[in-house]
């Protein structure tokens, strides 16, 4: 009698292909156990079954060039690759991998993007619009079987059939028809020969190496059993003259979100919590206590998010899902069942009212581990070490969790490192942050605190570690890659905005020798002119600097004459730049209000002549009038215009000689900012009732569409305020003026309002 080996057919993420392929194990107990995976990735086999080692974990590989390219291979407690390596490790026998050298896998990837990209190319110019078949296989198995899905298919005969050596006929059957069935993409079918002929080719060196082949147990997808039996072993000159680019791999903790379909990588798995539940109740070998403790996973999170959920509920939903099955002639409730059962006896009949729960128990949070040290990259061993060190490590988990740092020292504590912690962990955050890694994201706060204060959202994901390890190709260490994407920001920067941008993030990562090589950009760059816009852009991002500087350890002092520089010539230019129309002046308006913060803010710029600036401006009737208001509104807040200037500026800005346009215009520059000062002072809206009386209907219609912009900057307070001061100009009732203020509009006005759609407004 011939001597085979035995080829297991599975799928990926199978509790019951787990159990089967350990009874068959268990029985065999073969000398050499052969693992579908990278045949260049059995180093890591060690790793995988570590004791510390807990699933979800993932398996990388990633190309040493860009574009970076990755593949990966997830492992769950429940999957029969992890169970085998596992019993191989505790039977102290033999276990390689034997599918293609990752290298391999990504040059294909390479190779099958550069086709794709070519068809699309050649679609797209021709005309011609790729149409996707119109019946799945999932779908047609789904179909032929009366079920909802082919998941629920799955589960029903397969995982919940615990007859020995069904598992093992049925998958080998199933992936058999699969292949007579599919109608595969010629690129797919071509990997899938090639991956099986080189399968074979691994299997046939194991036996040449003298293992019986009736002591080799094959580990693979159902889909390549017949692959794998039927096809011709690659030669070693055909391996040999196989594409391959250089690649890197690492181990890395996956989750249960990852590995569920939502997260776009499904691997056949909808509902990781929910099988491994399935693979807990097979190995007690009662499989029928998983609806047991889906039921009450399902109520106890219920009942922790306040909603009531009794005991008779989940007995009447158990039994529900139960009497489900029977009427598909089944005993045990599949996934479906239970949802449905659970809907109907805790959702009241609404899948909303239990959708979070549901999440929970079927995908849940699950997140793997790795025991320090294994089979990292450089900059994760770094990531790890730097995580540990700030105690942040209690933050790497899949739920989002707030972080609120004081960058201030405490002096409570006798160590700098802990005095400073937060200072550190601040440096450490906006470090990963540059690096795209999705682990953290900064929120805005509240103004007062902003040079100390920082509040960050952390949330890990599968995600975030191919991020950092995508991150080694930039560096060794996360600082290290940080000030290699500042290089190049700096080697590529071509203004002075540009540059200073570089300097305020560089700040915030705590990297003083990015700072001043992109100060040495930046002193550069300063010397071409700008526009008004950027430098004051670029001054205001100085200014955070500075104002940041002492909190955050850095020496600014280089950054002061720059600084000073850009001031005096923005304060040079600003009265030639709001000679513009009125759509370049929303613009220099902001270029006027960073300014004036910048100057509110620091003693050594010369603070007197960007007053004398502003006092130019809201002097002139030759620029922009809505800038000469925004130049009033800052000296009204500064204290400089007291209200009997004001009243001159108003008689002067809004009087019949005044186009209404240019009129209005000024007004709306004027209530920009500072709206209570203007809102406190009753002659300003008595001169503006004054000025609206003036105006005849053609008149009126212009100045609308200005006084509309400026009423649209105020809140219902702030106009009902507005409607007291006119009220008491009107002598009419306060309460009515402020609710016609704030009333909608009816539609006879609406229609008034629209026609000035088409008014002609010239050139305003």
């Amino acid at each position: 009698m011939t001597q085979e080996p035995t080829i297991f057919g599975v799928r990926h993420l199978s509790p019951a292909g787990s159990w089967h392929l350990l009874e068959l194990l268990n029985r065999l107990k073969p000398d050499l156990v052969l693992v579908e995976g990278p045949s260049d990735l059995t180093d890591q086999l060690i790793h995988i079954c570590a004791q510390e080692t807990k699933p979800p974990i993932a398996i990388m590989a990633y190309s040493e060039t860009v574009p970076i390219r990755t593949i990966l291979y997830p492992f769950a407690v429940y999957s029969p690759e992890y169970q085998a390596i596992k019993w191989v490790y505790e039977n102290q026998r033999a276990c390689r991998f034997i599918d293609l050298p990752s290298s391999v896998f990504l040059a294909i990837q390479e190779k099958r993007a550069a086709i794709e990209a070519q068809q699309a190319s050649e679609e797209s110019g021709s005309g011609v619009v790729a149409v996707e078949p119109s019946v799945s296989v999932n779908k047609g198995i789904a179909e032929l079987t009366g079920e909802d899905s082919q998941e629920t298919f799955w589960e029903r005969h397969f995982e919940h059939n615990q007859s020995s050596g069904a598992y093992l006929r049925g998958a080998s059957e199933y992936g058999r028809q699969l292949r007579e069935w599919r109608d595969e993409d010629p690129l797919d079918e071509a990997e899938n020969l090639l991956r099986e002929a080189y399968m074979k080719h691994q299997l046939e060196l194991a036996i040449a190496e003298g293992y019986d082949p009736d002591k080799i147990v094959v580990v693979t997808g159902a889909y390549h059993v017949d692959g794998i039996r039927a096809t011709t072993a690659l030669s070693s000159e055909e391996i040999s003259s196989l594409p391959a680019i250089p690649a890197q791999t690492t181990l890395m903790p996956y989750s249960y979100y990852r590995l569920s379909s939502r997260s776009g990588y499904g691997a056949s798995n909808k509902a990781p919590a929910y099988y491994e539940l399935l693979w807990e109740s097979l190995n007690a070998c009662k499989p029928e206590h998983t609806a047991y403790t889906y039921m009450a996973r399902l109520a106890a999170y219920q009942r922790q998010a306040g909603h009531m959920v009794s005991a008779a509920e989940v007995i009447e939903a158990v039994r529900l899902s139960q009497t489900l099955a029977q009427m598909k002639g089944f005993t045990v409730p599949s996934l479906r069942d239970l949802r449905d059962s659970a809907v109907t006896c805790m959702g009241h009949g609404h899948f909303s009212e239990i959708a979070l729960a549901v999440a929970d128990t079927e995908i849940g949070t699950k997140l793997g581990s790795l025991p320090d040290g294994i089979s990292r990259t450089s900059i994760q061993a770094d990531f790890y070490r730097v995580l540990k060190e700030l105690k942040l490590d209690k933050y790497k988990s899949t739920v989002a969790q707030t972080l609120e740092l004081d960058l201030r020292e405490n002096t409570r504590v006798k160590s700098e490192q802990t005095a400073f912690i937060d200072l550190w962990r601040s440096f450490f955050l906006h470090r990963l942050q540059m690096l795209g890694i999705s682990f953290v994201r900064k929120q805005r706060i509240d103004q007062a605190k902003a040079t100390w204060a920082e509040t960050w959202t952390m949330q890990w994901s599968v995600e975030a570690e191919i991020q950092l390890v995508e991150s080694a190709l930039k560096g060794e260490t996360v600082e290290l890659a940080t000030a290699f994407i500042f290089k190049e920001r700096i080697e590529q920067s071509q203004t002075i905005s540009e540059a200073a941008a570089i300097i305020a993030d560089a700040c915030m990562c705590g990297m003083p020798q990015s700072v001043q090589i992109a100060t040495s950009a930046l002193q550069k760059l300063a010397i071409d002119a700008a526009s008004v816009k950027e430098i004051a852009d670029t001054a205001h991002s100085l200014s955070i600097v500075i104002r940041y500087g002492s909190i955050r350890k850095l020496d600014y002092e280089a950054l002061v004459p720059i600084l000073q520089q850009l001031f005096f010539r923005a304060c040079l230019i600003m009265a030639d730049n709001c000679s513009c129309d009125n759509k370049a002046v929303t613009d220099i308006i902001a270029a006027m209000d960073l300014l004036n913060e910048v100057s509110n803010h620091h003693d050594f710029l010369d603070a007197q002549k960007w007053l004398d600036v502003l006092e130019e401006l809201s002097n002139r009737d030759d620029i922009n009038t809505k800038a000469s208001g925004f130049a009033t509104a800052i000296l009204l807040e500064r204290g400089i215009m007291d209200n009997q200037l004001l009243a001159v500026e108003v008689e002067r800005r809004l009087s019949k000689g005044i186009p209404a346009d240019l009129g209005a215009s000024w007004f709306e520059g004027l209530a920009l900012k500072n709206k209570y000062a203007l809102i406190a002072r009753l002659s300003l809206w008595e001169k503006l009732s004054e000025y609206l009386d003036t105006l005849d209907d053609q008149e009126f219609k212009r100045a609308l569409v200005f006084l509309r912009r400026s009423f649209s900057h105020f809140s219902a307070k702030e106009r009902s305020d507005i409607a007291e001061n006119l009220g008491e100009v009107w002598g009419l009732n306060v309460q009515q003026v402020s609710d016609v203020l704030n009333r909608g509009t009816t539609e006879q006005e609406q229609t008034m309002l629209s026609e000035l759609d088409d008014f002609d407004f010239g050139d305003i």
